[in-house]
């Protein structure tokens, strides 16, 4: 009798445990939304090494990396227009054809100049510290991540992007690929020109188009792209990192930077 009592005891408490509650089975699982992530802010700065005044643009952003994290700032230079410098057979130049493009596009005619995540118009450098500190204030609701991985033989570049979102939005997203620490002349404020001038976060391609590709997120949903280039000769892929970020018309929604593994 004693171990007819035990079992009747153990298949009640299991009944009170499981099935006998008599919760349907749409009401066991709670879907719960997923919250929004701090944001990373992108600074696209519009410059040039004909323009006397970028380099202290230049260090706006290197002070505002200090303050925040150069992976919550996220800044490429942009080098386009009429300030910039194409190479010569004499001269290292850092503009390209994406940078004019970029350059016209915003009608940049006064350098330096910049854009903070896209939002508002194009701003003086002396700007951009409160338009930063704004956006560092808001949430996003994309969260972004980077794998890359490089082959030295081939320096063929692999980057995996994956993306998980609070909300269903549609946006662009957006590869680009910068360099670090490129020796090329650059006009100083005092007039004179640095021919070991060491510039910064270098605007060298975009790896899915001028102005990205489309997609579109699902919330809660994890989404994974896939995207390959080939670094072209000059560029030293130990100074190489791939900048990441989702935007539509009103703006940049998130931004990542993550550097080539060598």
């Amino acid at each position: 009798m004693a171990h007819k009592h035990i079992l009747f005891i153990f298949l009640t408490t299991i009944c009170m445990l499981s099935a006998c509650d008599n919760i349907s089975e749409d009401e066991r699982y709670i879907y719960v939304k997923p919250a929004e992530v701090a944001r990373a802010v992108l600074v696209e700065d519009f410059t040039g090494q004909r323009c006397i005044n970028c380099p202290s643009a230049a260090d706006e952003i290197k002070q505002l990396q200090a303050q925040y994290g150069s992976d919550k700032v996220i800044a490429v230079s942009i080098h386009g227009g009429s300030m910039a410098q194409y190479s010569t057979s004499k001269v290292v130049g850092l503009r390209t054809p994406l940078g004019d493009e970029y350059n016209d596009y915003w009608n940049i005619e006064s350098w330096p100049a910049g854009l903070v995540d896209r939002r508002g118009p194009v701003a003086t450098f002396d700007q951009w510290a409160a338009q930063v500190r704004n956006e560092l204030e808001r949430t996003s609701p994309v969260g972004l991540h980077l794998v890359t991985t490089y082959d030295t033989t081939s320096r063929t570049l692999t980057i995996v992007t994956t993306t998980e979102c609070s909300t269903s939005l549609a946006g662009q997203l957006q590869l680009w690929i910068t360099e670090d620490d490129i020796t090329a002349p650059q006009q100083m404020p005092d007039g004179t020109f640095n021919a070991t001038y060491l510039h910064q976060h270098v605007l060298r391609a975009a790896v899915n188009g001028s102005w990205g590709e489309a997609v579109s997120l699902k919330e809660g949903e994890t989404s994974s792209f896939t995207h390959t280039i080939t670094l072209d000769e000059p560029w030293d892929a130990q100074h190489i990192s791939v900048v990441a970020f989702i935007y539509d018309k009103e703006g940049v929604f998130q931004a990542v930077v993550e550097p080539v593994h060598i």
